[in-house]
């Protein structure tokens, strides 16, 4: 290492490396864990969103309300594993600090709560309020076990239920289901938005391997306009949790419609993904001619995500459940199980091979870093190192020239994730075969994870959020996206830079404070 190297990783170490009480550190020694939640477990995340306790998977009911973001979830209170699902509830003034809730829906006679929606019926088109309390709604799948284990294939249908306290008790409706099953085994996850244009509630679901798209006056009321995907987009396995939704492409004042579907299994890297439409909607169908599936991420963990209605300042904001089928009751925690991702704005950009998305994290994650700690170059011509007490609350960032080969390591003494760019065959790699505890489930750790890029001589930002359990890669400003999930055994201590000789630009090393201290 030379002298210049060494004193710009030492000048970061210094001034970034703060002593942190982290989990990780204490992984080896811990306890056996009670049952109640000191949100300090290991592997306890301490800036993303967990429950308190037991089993997560689906953001749902994401609705901008009264001042305040509603963060439902799919969540079973009785064990760390899948089970009987219900709603649980959290809120936050920021997207960023979590107040949790009681659960907002149990089960019924009608079946357990699976994926939906919310929406704000400020109109009071759907009669459950008035004018001056108008309420929020709720759309989602009733499961029925009953009928899925006696063989019938009408046991998934849509329900609803109102809230007249701003989004903390709810009345389910009399009359449900509001859309009936005519036969389709996998008919579920209803995303509700309200359509300016032609001044009705749009509604979209899947059916097996496509969606369907319904309008209504009042929420109660539903009527089939369209189908759309029978021969579009990846169909791996089973489409889930769509989302529809318009964006201005950035620079231009061009709209066009996105479509968010998740698949399972189908992934670009292996089992559950989100993959992505652009196109056009007339209020009653969804056209593209986009040829090939398109992917918000090519990290293994970030699935069923949906964006917020009624997000402030037209944001287009974004939160993926953490996880992936293939291995998602099997991960190594015990008081709870699943995060979701950072929030994230989601914007649509055009180059010359057509429409994409950024997603990045939202701007207000930056209250809970530390004092930005900035140098002004790293030299690649000798390999950067540094040290530090721990790197598992981290956010380092960079800009490179990605048109030259790259490799970026966290690890400890026996433990790592590499990322790299091999601009010679326009991909990026990502490897956590290494990284700690990956043996609970085979394809965990077992692959390297590869997405295509577009090499390009101008500077690009690399970015790494780096939590106790996870680490999500943003480059190029969230045009390419890796979120994975890591049970290392020690706290990340070492980083390695190597790569073609260039200078790296703009470093910056933050501390991430704890969301949970007042908990």
């Amino acid at each position: 290492m030379t002298k210049n190297t060494f004193l710009i990783g030492l000048a970061i170490l210094l001034v970034g490396c703060k002593e942190k009480s982290t989990s990780t550190q204490k992984i080896v020694e811990a306890e056996t864990v009670g049952l109640v939640s000191s949100f300090s477990e290991p592997y306890r995340p301490q800036f993303h969103f967990t429950p308190p306790q037991k089993w997560m998977n689906d953001p749902n009911g994401l609705l901008f309300e009264n001042g305040v973001y509603h963060l439902y979830y799919q969540h079973y209170p009785e064990d760390i594993v899948w089970g009987p699902m219900h709603w649980g509830h959290a809120t936050s003034k920021d997207m960023i600090h979590w107040k949790h809730q009681p659960i907002a829906l149990y089960p019924d006679s009608l079946g357990l709560i699976f994926s939906g929606s919310a929406v704000w019926d400020k109109k009071n088109t759907s009669g459950f309020g008035t004018s001056e309390t108008p309420p929020m709604v709720a759309i989602y799948t009733y499961h029925l076990m009953e009928g899925e284990q006696t063989g019938r294939m009408d046991f998934q249908t849509q329900g609803i239920a109102y809230s007249l306290d701003h989004g903390l008790q709810w009345e389910k409706y009399n009359r449900n289901p509001v859309i009936k099953n005519e036969g389709i085994k996998d008919f579920r996850d209803p995303k509700v938005f309200w359509d300016d244009t032609t001044s009705q509630w749009i509604l979209a679901l899947v059916a097996g391997d496509h969606v369907k798209f319904y309008r209504s006056p009042n929420l109660k009321d539903w009527k089939l306009l369209s189908t759309f995907g029978e021969n579009k987009g990846s169909h791996g396995g089973v489409w889930e949790c769509p989302d529809l939704f318009s964006l201005t492409v950035e620079n231009t004042e061009e709209e066009k419609w996105v479509l968010l579907v998740s698949i399972n299994p189908g992934g670009p890297n292996g089992g559950s993904a989100t993959q992505y439409f652009v196109g056009d909607f007339d209020g009653e169908k969804f056209t593209t001619s986009q040829k090939e599936p398109k992917w918000i991420d090519y990290g293994m963990d970030n699935y069923a995500g949906v964006t917020y209605n009624n997000a402030p300042n037209n944001e287009r904001l974004f939160i993926g459940w953490m996880s992936n089928w293939n291995y998602a009751r099997d991960t190594p925690t015990e008081v709870w199980r699943s995060a979701m991702t950072l929030p994230r704005l989601i914007s649509l950009h055009k180059d010359e091979d057509g429409y994409y998305i950024k997603n990045y994290p939202h701007p207000n994650f930056d209250a809970i870093c530390s004092a930005k700690e900035m140098v002004t170059t790293i030299d690649l011509s000798e390999p950067f190192l540094m040290e530090a007490e721990s790197f598992m609350q981290t956010d380092f960032s960079f800009q490179a020239d990605l048109s030259k080969s790259l490799e970026v390591r966290f690890g400890n003494a026996s433990e790592e994730i590499v990322f790299w760019v091999d601009p010679s065959v326009g991909k990026l790699y990502f490897d956590r075969t290494k990284s700690g505890q990956v043996d609970f489930e085979k394809s965990f750790g077992s692959q390297i994870q590869s997405q295509p890029y577009r090499p390009s001589e101008s500077l690009s930002e690399v970015r790494f959020v780096i939590d106790q359990s996870s680490v999500e890669i943003f480059i190029a400003g969230g045009k390419y996206v890796f979120t994975n999930q890591l049970f290392p055994t020690q706290p990340y201590t070492q980083l390695s830079i190597t790569g073609e000789q260039q200078s790296l630009m703009n470093v910056v090393y933050r501390d991430v404070n704890s969301i949970w201290n007042e908990q």
